[in-house]
């Protein structure tokens, strides 16, 4: 099989090319990346060899660009996307670029180059809003509350009215919060690790109670292999391991890992629209796909700090002021 993998130089697409690459020997990968905010080609510089793999400098609003691969390929994960809430609200005209019309440049090639392409379409689970009680479903409504979960749910609905219009084959995943090796540093996990091995103070936003369900990016990379694999056209899958951890709880986790101590935590100004919990029901991809997480969260999390106490080769290059001086939400990019 042959794929394009559009924004797989970021955090995710990353870690899904190389378990591609390590897992069906056969494969081919073409990574369209445009290099921009959150992307890194030192995520893949194992495989930068391989000649399996071939990466190519573009964005995805390039209609002529991505046409041409759309006519080579077997299939497409769209991965590429701008994801950080807190530069959302500074900046969404760079989200509605990439998270909509990024999307539909992507649908428009499929639909009059090659509509038997099949297409594998990565969302989030910010696009449903939160919930205080219980779990969303994928036939639940969105409310999204920030300019970036408003870009996401609008692709996410594009996605939706090109399979059905055109008949394509194309299928939505929502994932929770993910963590793992490569993830930018700016990120709760990572900026946590790293601020703490330099003995800086880790900050949270608020009283740090809002919630998230956290999942290993290898068991997210797995269930999208899934979705590739054996997913129904126009449906949507949500994706779990159902390890709900507060923000603070999660840092607290961390410094004990690293024997650091809890008065390096620092409360900050909270971030307007800031979600309290997100939760998803993943029985779907569990009965339908027979998909199921494999890491526990203290298992992850050991894992992730061992890395990125190991590879300061890798962070210590993307450590700028944003990440030694954060700045509340209001930061102009």
């Amino acid at each position: 099989m042959r794929l394009l993998i559009t924004g797989g130089a970021g955090f995710i697409g990353s870690n899904f090319i190389r378990y591609i690459l390590e897992k069906h020997e056969d494969w081919e990968v073409i990574n369209l990346d445009k290099l921009g905010y959150g992307s890194n080609l030192a995520n893949l510089k194992d495989i930068e060899d391989d000649p399996r793999y071939t990466f190519v400098k573009g964005d995805i609003t390039d209609f002529e660009l991505v046409k041409e691969f759309v006519k080579k390929v077997d299939a497409i994960v769209n991965f590429a996307a701008e994801s950080h809430v807190d530069r959302s609200i500074s900046s969404p005209e760079h989200f509605l670029n990439s998270n909509v019309i990024g999307v539909y440049t992507i649908l428009e090639a499929i639909r009059k180059e090659n509509p038997e392409v099949r297409l594998v379409h990565i969302s989030t689970d910010e696009v449903y809003g939160d919930i205080m009680k219980g779990s969303f479903r994928e036939d639940d409504a969105l409310r999204p509350s920030s300019p970036y979960s408003a870009s996401k749910a609008a692709g996410d609905m594009l996605v939706l009215g090109w399979a059905r219009t055109y008949d394509l084959k194309a299928s939505i995943t929502r994932c929770t919060n993910n963590y793992g090796p490569y993830q930018f540093p700016e990120k709760l996990i990572p900026k946590t690790i790293i601020r703490g091995s330099m003995g800086l103070k880790i900050p949270i936003y608020g009283s740090g109670q809002n919630i998230r369900d956290w999942i290993y990016v290898e068991d997210h990379v797995r269930a999208v292999e899934a979705v590739l694999l054996k997913g129904e056209p126009r449906e949507i899958y949500n994706i779990s391991a159902g390890e709900e951890k507060t923000n603070l709880e999660v840092v607290k986790m961390i410094l004990k890992l690293m024997g650091k101590d809890e008065e390096l935590i620092e409360f900050v100004e909270d971030r307007p629209g800031h979600d309290l919990r997100y939760s998803l029901d993943s029985w779907k991809i569990t009965r339908d796909l027979k998909w199921r997480p494999k890491v526990s969260f203290e298992e992850g999390i050991k894992k992730t700090v061992e890395w990125y106490l190991n590879n300061e080769w890798w962070w210590r290059p993307l450590v700028d002021e944003r990440i030694l001086h954060p700045t509340p939400w209001k930061l102009r990019w």
